[in-house]
């Protein structure tokens, strides 16, 4: 097989253009991975792979060997030779089977992102929706935050004119520092979305006003406000809970 050697190849342009351009993920309907954890991880999930970029042969999947260099010229990581590979984006669940959503408003940190797409995957949350100015899902970093769950784990991304109808009808619940709000433990076991906003502002008054309520997770007096992944964190957790009990 030839070995691609140049970064004018057009599928390496693809490649470079997939791990920098969030326009042409969202053309393309694919996203960048690299490593050889994650790619365990795709094949192991069920992810639909349309290729991979190795420097050796890799069995039963679509891949291209490249140079050593151009390998790492590709990778969205620091000193990694292992492979890089796109990944076809999960489609989302059928209208009507969303009974609990996790929303996150304007969280920018892709850490904090990718990391509610992990818990929402361990909690059992069926979508993840990404409202206004949030890190993309799709970005390496939110990719590697995820730990995997990207490849498993239903996310939409909408502004918040959109929200309703990304909800599907479900009641949504805001946390806020509100005099009003009511205890976290206190949600209904019922389907429901609890939205979250980042730590800088919350939640915009324009989300607030779609809410059937808001909530406070509990803390001493004296504590900042929660990391908006620990915080959607406990929000998914009492989501679950009360249907586990």
């Amino acid at each position: 097989m030839e070995i691609i050697r140049s970064r004018q190849n057009e599928l390496i342009k693809r490649f470079i253009a997939l791990g920098s351009d969030a326009k042409a993920r969202r053309e393309a309907g694919e996203f960048l991975c690299a490593g050889d954890k994650l790619l365990r991880e795709a094949v192991s999930s069920g992810g639909e792979i349309t290729c991979v970029l190795s420097t050796e042969p890799v069995s039963d999947l679509p891949f291209r060997l490249v140079t050593p260099e151009l390998l790492g010229a590709v990778s969205p990581l620091q000193h990694s030779g292992g492979p890089v590979f796109t990944v076809r984006m999960r489609p989302l669940p059928p209208a009507g089977s969303v009974r609990r959503a996790i929303v996150l408003e304007n969280v920018q940190d892709p850490g904090n992102v990718g990391t509610v797409l992990r818990t929402a995957d361990a909690f059992g949350i069926d979508l993840v929706i990404l409202c206004g100015a949030c890190a993309d899902p799709y970005n390496p970093k939110t990719v590697r935050a995820s730990m995997g769950a990207i490849f498993r784990q239903p996310v939409v991304r909408t502004e918040l004119s959109g929200l309703p109808e990304a909800l599907g009808g479900l009641p949504m619940y805001g946390a806020a520092l509100r005099t009003d709000a009511a205890d976290i433990r206190e949600l209904p076991d019922t389907p429901l979305a609890v939205a979250v906003g980042n730590e800088g502002k919350g939640l915009t008054e324009g989300l607030l006003e779609l809410c059937e309520g808001t909530v406070v997770i509990p803390m001493r007096p004296w504590a900042e406000s929660l990391n908006a992944g620990v915080a959607a964190a406990v929000a998914m957790w009492e989501m679950v809970r009360s249907w586990q009990s």
